[in-house]
């Protein structure tokens, strides 16, 4: 749920599997046919229904099978196609509630892209009675992790959380389920990993290291705190882990490419390449009397402006107060929006700031300098951070 990449790992492999197999779409109905028809039966022996009543129900149930589920009724299931991917990130959970009902086995259901879409209704009513069988089996690991997911599609995100909480308190070392645990829990917070979510996203790669989705949590989570060269590694290490030729491996690629340039990491002077704009190239320090108000490990971010034009940095790459002076080369193989690239303004304003929060965006007492207007392919540019923003 938080990280787009994240998803994007569970969903593709299911695309894959897809590649032009036929999939019946009567396996989803049939399972919750078969999870009514228990509840029916369930009835009949506690006496709560009667026998005239059960046949009944049954006749009803086994017509509306019929009537779902065409006799020659086959679909085409196709590899691609977002739309496909999400009826599957909905569908898989929830008709796997069905089989678990049917089977008591909720990887019966083998991920295979569906079409048919349940009712609000009948997902409603099928997680429900999920929930109620728990409560009387509690000790079911692989229940709770049902509802979890199931919950997490629904957008039942406290739901959610509470389930996979009774999971992980019975399977503490399962990594799959400690980085969707992460996720959920994330969820509840606005999105945002910091704290336990984190901390059960390092759990789970203690477990297993290679595992995903929980990478792809701990590289989010070092994102979302600044710390970019530790996102590029983490994102890095799932690289190994999925075909090179990939969509996947792209996406991937592409995230340690950007993760990296926030970084600044192989900073100092760029060699340019052949016909390429050279960019804004030049030296930042930082005054004596600002030293004694800030710490080596505070964050510096160095990022470049037009003089006249959109607000937003151009380019942006980050060192710490312990490595200045630094040097710095802003050009626009570090655009920040595509058609924002320093070359395209004449005239570029390079900013230093020393962040106390470790956040790009701007504070009370962190301190800051900035250069005059610049050419945008000057050299030797001078930058002093002596001052501090109020």
């Amino acid at each position: 749920m938080i990280a787009a990449g994240a998803l994007a790992y569970v969903l593709r492999p299911l695309l894959r599997r897809a590649g032009g197999q036929e999939v019946k779409r009567s396996d989803a109905n049939v399972a919750i046919y078969k999870d009514q028809l228990r509840d029916l039966d369930a009835e009949l022996a506690a006496g709560t229904l009667t026998s005239e009543d059960h046949s009944r129900a049954r006749l009803e149930l086994e017509q509306r099978l019929l009537e779902d589920v065409p006799a020659v009724e086959v679909e085409r299931a196709t590899a691609g196609g977002r739309r496909a991917a999400l009826v599957v990130g909905i569908a898989i959970p929830i008709l796997a509630v069905g089989v678990y009902f049917a089977t008591g086995a909720p990887g019966a259901l083998s991920p295979r892209p569906h079409e048919v879409e349940p009712t609000a209704e009948q997902i409603n009513g099928m997680v429900a009675r999920l929930a109620a069988k728990l409560r009387e089996n509690p000790d079911d690991i692989d229940g709770w992790k049902l509802l979890g997911r199931s919950y997490m599609v629904m957008g039942r995100f406290p739901e959610a959380v509470a389930a996979y909480a009774k999971a992980a308190e019975k399977a503490p070392r399962d990594a799959q389920l400690l980085a969707d645990f992460a996720d959920a829990l994330a969820m509840t917070r606005g999105e945002k990993l910091a704290g336990e979510p984190e901390q059960l996203v390092l759990r789970a790669l203690q477990v297993d290291p290679n595992n995903l989705k929980a990478l792809a949590l701990a590289g989010t989570a070092a994102y979302e705190r600044q710390d970019f060269a530790k996102a590029a590694e983490l994102w890095g290490r799932m690289l190994p882990l999925v075909p090179a030729d990939s969509e996947d491996a792209r996406m991937i690629s592409g995230n340690v490419e950007e993760a990296k340039k926030l970084a600044g990491i192989g900073g100092g002077e760029k060699p340019t390449v052949a016909g390429a704009h050279p960019g804004v190239r030049g030296t930042v320090t930082m005054s004596a009397e600002m030293k004694k108000q800030a710490k080596p490990d505070d964050l510096v971010f160095i990022f470049a402006r037009a003089a006249e034009g959109p607000p937003m940095p151009l380019a942006v790459m980050r060192a710490k107060v312990g490595d200045l002076p630094v040097k710095f080369a802003l050009d626009d193989s570090m655009a920040m929006a595509q058609g924002l690239k320093v070359s395209a303004f004449p005239k570029i304003v390079i900013t230093a700031r020393v962040s106390k929060s470790g956040s790009a965006k701007p504070a009370p007492g962190d301190l800051q300098g900035a250069s005059e207007p610049v050419k945008n392919d000057a050299s030797g540019v001078k930058v002093l951070i002596d001052s501090v923003v109020r």
